[in-house]
């Protein structure tokens, strides 16, 4: 069985967190999209991994992981990667496979990266880690993949910059590519779990245009990406948190605002520890946005929800959503596509009354607070959608799932 998990909001909702929970009643662990520029932070007792190539399962040992197709991989900063997992007793040799359809990331291109964003008439608030770059590249092309590093004829033609770069990685590097196709087919009917990269509001097609990422976020990446075929897909998650984040530039219609909402940002930016993995850049916050999310659910035919973060809400005497956009006269509920539109739209929100105890003892859904219950009952009541993992801590121990996941529906 084929699960795939991916972001039903603009990124850093707990993705890591959740497949590494899930990861335990995995035979494979596959990540389809996106490159360093991810930032997947997992708590395990006392121990905190940081993970940002390499997928959240390597935590769990023995578990196979794989870089998908769709992936965009800096070899430096993978390697570096894993001797931060060794020094912290994760023993990834012989765990970790990579695509060798998979493109690299050159050093011109982040410089390459920062160059084109201080040339955009519409800033995008870039990583300049050479992402978006490396995909370009691949559009046009001519890009370098995993494979081509081995092609002789391929190899002799590259500047003589990148192969001083990837020299030093070429043997190690061989030693973990597969065909991922003919790797995938041996895992057939077993329980395999595909990690999306960023949220699907980033998603190049689907996501708010032109402020995205690069690659796809879509469930779908988990075929393009994974090696697998599209109705080799059994169930899609989405995770989403109790409240909304986006980083960087791009619309944000449900985002707190200092005169209507007071200090609500800088309270659940610090409970929620709400700064980037990757940068450390401080992530705007605002309301749970509904209409994203409902879209999120349509868009990927997401058939189970994962509510993470809260508990961030544990304090609060009341908790409002998103559920509608007024722009000039009009209510919007379905989610626009128009950059105006949203720029200039202004949230309706819905208030319930918070909980004011502690949700991090909570093991089973019947142990929640009612005011909790009823929060999340209206989630899935307008996304049409059952929450059916719920995480009310950073921990591994602090989730619990309401129905069989690794079910067909």
């Amino acid at each position: 069985m084929n699960l795939v998990v991916i972001g039903a909001q603009w990124g850093d909702e707990g993705k890591g967190k959740i497949v590494d929970f899930l990861a335990e009643d995995s035979e494979l662990i596959s990540r389809f999209s996106g490159g360093a520029n991810a930032g997947h932070t997992i708590v395990t007792g006392e121990t905190t991994y940081k993970l940002h190539l390499i997928p959240s399962g390597i935590i769990y040992p023995g578990k196979k992981v794989i870089l998908g197709t769709g992936m965009v991989i800096d070899p430096q900063s993978m390697f570096e990667e894993l001797a931060t997992l060794t020094e912290q007793g994760i023993d990834w040799e012989g765990r970790v496979f990579i695509s060798d359809r998979a493109h690299l990331v050159l050093p011109d291109y982040k410089a390459e990266d920062i160059e084109l964003e201080k040339k955009r008439f519409n800033p995008i608030g870039t990583t300049g880690r050479g992402i978006g770059v490396t995909y370009a590249h691949k559009s046009h092309r001519d890009g370098i993949r995993i494979a081509d590093m081995y092609d002789s004829n391929i190899w002799s033609r590259m500047p003589e910059s990148y192969r001083t770069f990837l020299e030093p990685f070429k043997a190690r590097i061989e030693k973990m590519k597969i065909n991922l196709v003919a790797f995938m087919a041996e895992y057939k009917g077993k329980k395999v779990l595909f990690e999306g990269a960023q949220g699907i509001l980033l998603d190049l097609d689907a996501g708010t245009y032109p402020f995205v990422s690069s690659g796809y976020s879509v469930a779908a990446g988990a075929s393009v990406g994974g090696g697998i075929g599209p109705r080799e897909i059994d169930r899609v998650l989405g995770v989403f948190k109790a409240y909304s984040t986006r980083v960087g530039n791009g619309p944000f219609p449900s985002e707190f605002n200092s005169e209507r909402d007071g200090a609500t940002e800088e309270m659940v930016r610090e409970l929620g520890r709400e700064y980037g993995v990757t940068t450390g850049r401080a992530r705007r916050c605002g309301y749970l946005d509904l209409v994203a999310l409902k879209y999120a659910c349509r868009v990927n035919s997401i058939d189970s929800l994962v509510l993470t973060h809260i508990d961030v809400y544990d304090d609060f005497d009341e908790v409002s959503v998103c559920v509608a956009y007024e722009y000039e006269g009009e209510t919007i509920t379905d989610f626009p596509s128009s950059i105006e539109v949203m720029d200039g739209a202004v949230p309706v929100i819905k208030t319930f009354k918070g909980w004011n105890s502690s949700l991090k003892e909570s093991t089973d859904y019947s142990h929640l607070p009612e005011e909790a219950q009823k929060y999340i009952e209206f989630i899935e009541e307008y996304t049409e959608t059952s929450v059916d993992i719920i995480s009310v801590g950073y921990r591994r121990s602090e989730t619990f799932i309401r129905k069989d996941l690794w079910t067909r529906s």
